[in-house]
């Protein structure tokens, strides 16, 4: 593990007792959050994407204020629903805060996992899928970006423009030439790690696994991360893809801390999401020196390059920003970790 981060869920709403926490509070502290992990040399702060929900749903307009406040943390998502995607004006966004950033971007795109209404793409406009989970869309949207962002001419030029005028075919602007190095495809399954890995773009492997035979999580995502990288290599992709997973890890050091989360060890769970028996990794909750030890075997962990931590959002910055500041100091570094900033 050599980087690690933050996912945020974003989420906002009622949080009891007569406590709100608006979409307004939940953006504010989010760039708030991400200024704070910055100066303690945090390596990303990235962001799920959810439509239909109190969450974040337009990443775009919060990873560009992040960008102009910060100055080397890297800003992504995680992931982005290719099937809710204009395919061309996503990658002149992208390009555009690839730009802001100075080349911090990792963006992460995939299929998306499923959403709180019924195909909510097609309300979007995007119809047409012959898949009940619209992955024929997403795959679909993802090829046309990354020909855009990779700056293939899309549209025929206009000879008789008064604004330049030319022949031939026009790319999208604007470009950012490293932009589809920094391009990441969230997969669940094996199979689609390999063909993120066909493509040659970076991995988030997911918080679950489509799989179910008893082996434990962690040992079915190094399966996986393992599958991406041959394929990778086979594809004659040059350097090395980056990979990243999720955990919860929560280091208690308070007695606040305790109350939230020490009953919060958790094995690995078996689940059903979109009808597939799939596994979900477990929690991480003690102290410092017993989180070592247990991150030190998790396989998953040590094969990938960059960690993501999901933090409860909802309990605020000063919170969170005090529990990353602990796994900072007390674990991340005998993980392999460096601050982004020494």
């Amino acid at each position: 593990m050599q980087r690690f981060g933050t996912l945020s869920f974003g989420h906002y709403g009622p949080l009891g007792g007569g406590r709100q926490l608006s979409a307004a509070d939940s953006l504010h502290q989010a760039i708030d959050l991400a200024q704070g992990m910055d100066d303690l040399g945090v390596n990303g702060a990235y962001f799920r994407v959810h439509h239909f929900a109190r969450q974040q749903a337009s990443p775009m307009p919060l990873l560009a204020a992040i960008a102009a406040r910060t100055g080397s943390i890297e800003v992504g998502t995680g992931v982005i629903d290719m099937r809710y995607e204009n395919p061309l004006y996503l990658a002149e966004e992208a390009a555009a805060l690839d730009l802001i950033s100075d080349g911090r971007l990792a963006l992460g795109v995939s299929r998306g996992s499923p959403e709180t209404v019924v195909r909510g793409y097609e309300a979007f406009g995007y119809t047409g899928s012959d898949d009940p989970r619209g992955a024929d869309i997403a795959r679909d949207h993802f090829e046309l970006f990354l020909r855009a962002i990779e700056g293939e001419g899309l549209a025929e030029r206009d000879a008789s423009s008064p604004f330049g005028g030319g022949t031939g075919l026009q790319r999208i602007e604007p470009h950012s030439p490293g932009l589809r190095s920094r391009v990441w495809w969230g997969a669940g399954n094996r199979d689609s790690a390999e063909w993120a890995g066909r493509r040659g773009v970076n991995l988030m492997s997911s918080t679950l696994l489509t799989s179910a035979d008893g082996r434990p999580f962690d040992i079915l995502q190094a399966e996986q991360i393992d599958a991406f990288r041959g394929a990778w290599r086979e594809a004659g992709h040059e350097g090395e893809p980056r990979v990243s997973v999720s955990r919860s890890i929560f280091p208690i050091t308070t007695a606040e801390e305790r109350m939230y989360f020490g009953g919060r060890q958790d094995g690995d769970q078996i689940g059903v999401i979109d009808g597939i028996r799939s596994t979900f990794g477990k929690t991480y909750a003690g102290e410092p020196d017993e989180l070592v030890e247990q991150l030190q075997q998790d396989a998953a962990i040590t094969s990938a390059d960059t960690l993501m931590l999901t933090i409860p959002s909802q309990l605020g910055v000063e919170f969170n920003l005090r529990m990353i500041e602990s796994f900072a100091k007390h674990v991340a570094p005998a993980l392999g970790w460096q601050p982004a900033r020494v």
